[in-house]
């Protein structure tokens, strides 16, 4: 029989735990989703309002404005991403911590670095990655099923990687046939990669291969969405920019035009096995 003396001690070292715990704080790496709140997961969103901190680039801390009502925002921009990291990484030592990613953290954002400089630190963080809906589901949803079957991400900014590395997976996806998602397709500094790309990739792929470009997707504002074809698709090389996500089917994908309205379907195999 437990007394009422140690159901009480038990209480205090489970409480007094719980304090180690926050003291030792914790640091979030938050996907944000595509920029508009209602498709933040419910845990980015309950990690986000318990913060102590939040720390992000500016555009993307204006995209979650309406959440951030009691806690220290900390502002940075494009290229500081190494500072933001390593301020998240020494805050975290005593404080819930949220640095924030665009989409997904994983995917062309800052769970990398911010689990790279945590580990040359040497600190000892606890470290949580929470997911968000990265920019090819958000452009996906809106064009229908593009993307139902294997598919390649590549990003056709060369900041970070170089354009020959970047012009090799192209190929490789291409030869195999891969639906093919582009972000970062153009800047103004690096407004020539995605005819380069459009280019490579149609020396495997039929011209008639249908084509979707999603501009802002799901941020709530300023959507807006083009269907062509490989052959086709640089008669919009000036619509492009960095806010645009490209998708590019397979040698089986298809447009369905019905009531106006394009969108593309990827058949992932079922029409081999039954009839439908």
């Amino acid at each position: 029989m437990v007394t009422s003396q140690s159901q009480s001690q038990n209480e205090n070292l489970n409480l007094n735990s719980n304090l180690k715990s926050a003291e030792k704080g914790k640091l979030y790496i938050v996907g944000i989703g595509p920029g508009s709140v209602e498709h933040l997961t419910v845990r980015a969103r309950d990690v986000l309002l318990a913060s102590d901190y939040v720390i992000g680039n500016g555009t993307y801390l204006d995209q979650i404005e309406t959440l951030l009502t009691g806690q220290e925002v900390i502002r940075s921009s494009m290229g500081r991403e190494v500072d933001r990291a390593r301020r998240a990484v020494e805050l975290a030592g005593h404080s819930r911590v949220s640095i924030i990613s665009g989409g997904d953290a994983n995917i062309y954002g800052m769970a990398g670095l911010v689990m790279e400089i945590a580990e040359n630190t040497g600190l000892k963080v606890d470290i949580e990655v929470v997911p968000g809906v990265t920019a090819i589901s958000a452009a996906a949803s809106i064009l229908g099923a593009p993307i139902v079957t294997d598919f390649a991400v590549i990003s056709l900014s060369d900041l970070l990687t170089p354009w020959e590395v970047i012009e090799k997976r192209l190929l490789a996806a291409s030869d195999a046939d891969f639906v093919v998602a582009l972000y970062n397709p153009k800047s103004r500094q690096r407004n020539s990669n995605f005819a380069k790309a459009i280019g490579i990739l149609r020396e495997h792929k039929n011209g008639s291969v249908p084509v979707g470009l999603v501009k802002n997707a799901l941020r709530g504002s300023g959507e807006d969405v083009i269907v062509t074809t490989l052959g086709e698709v640089l008669e919009y090389d000036d619509w492009v920019d960095m806010r645009t996500t490209v998708l590019i089917g397979n040698n089986e994908s298809r447009i369905w035009d019905a009531d106006d309205i394009k969108r593309i379907i990827t058949p992932r195999g079922y029409q081999r096995k039954y009839d439908y």
